[in-house]
C-alpha cells in the first residue's frame, strides 16, 4: 500500500519546486491544481475565482483533489506526493472567513493522508505573480490556518527546513525512512 504524503505550506514557500524535484527523482507526484482552476476561470473573465467566489473555487478544488486521491490508489509506488491536500481547502476557507459546508468536513475525514510535510513562510524565496496575489503578511496568516487545520484534524506536521531543494529532498527521504522503521 502506498504512503500518501502531502507537501503543504503557504503560497511561495517552495512546494511546487520541491514537487518538480521529487518527480525528477522518479517519485509519483500530483501537482497543485488551484493554478489551473484560476486560469480556467480567468479565460471566462473571472480574474481571481477564489477572491470572487471562494466556495465555488473550493468546490472545484475539492473535486480535483478527490480525483487525485482516488488516482493515487492504483499506484504501485511506495510514496505518493501531493502538492497540497484536502485539509488545505478548509484552511483557506477559514482564512477567507467563508462558511464551511459539511461536504468539506466529510471529505477531510474520508480522504486521509499518511505524512504531512510543511514548508513555512520564507521571505527570501517568496514572490508574487499573476496567480499568486497574496502579500507576505498574508502568507504568514495562511500558514497559521494551515497548521491549525492539520492539527485540528489529527495530523502531525513535519516542518521542512529552509534550505536548498536537494537538502529539503534529503530531509524528506530521511524522515520517510524513519517513518517506515517506526
Amino acid at each position: 500500500m502506498s504512503n500518501k504524503i502531502i507537501i503543504t505550506g503557504g503560497p511561495g514557500t517552495g512546494k511546487s519546486s520541491l514537487i518538480r524535484a521529487l518527480e525528477t527523482n522518479r517519485f509519483k507526484c500530483f501537482n497543485e491544481i488551484s493554478r489551473d482552476i484560476t486560469l480556467k476561470y480567468r479565460k471566462k473573465g473571472i480574474e481571481q475565482l477564489f477572491l470572487s467566489d471562494p466556495i465555488l473555487f473550493s468546490e472545484e478544488l475539492l473535486k480535483g483533489r478527490i480525483q487525485q486521491y482516488n488516482e493515487s490508489k492504483v499506484s504501485e509506488s511506495n510514496y505518493i506526493f501531493f502538492d497540497r491536500g484536502i485539509p488545505d481547502i478548509i484552511a483557506y476557507l477559514n482564512f477567507k472567513k467563508a462558511k464551511l459546508s459539511n461536504k468539506f468536513i466529510k471529505a477531510i475525514n474520508d480522504y486521509r493522508y499518511d505524512i504531512i510535510f510543511l514548508l513555512e513562510p520564507w521571505k527570501k524565496i517568496y514572490s508574487s505573480d499573476l496567480v499568486r496575489y497574496e502579500s507576505f503578511d498574508q502568507v504568514i496568516s495562511i500558514d497559521s490556518y494551515i497548521k491549525k487545520t492539520y492539527n485540528d484534524h489529527g495530523y502531525k506536521t513535519i516542518v521542512v527546513p529552509k534550505d536548498t531543494i536537494d537538502n529539503r529532498i534529503n530531509f524528506i527521504i530521511n524522515k520517510l525512512k524513519q517513518y517506515l522503521n517506526e
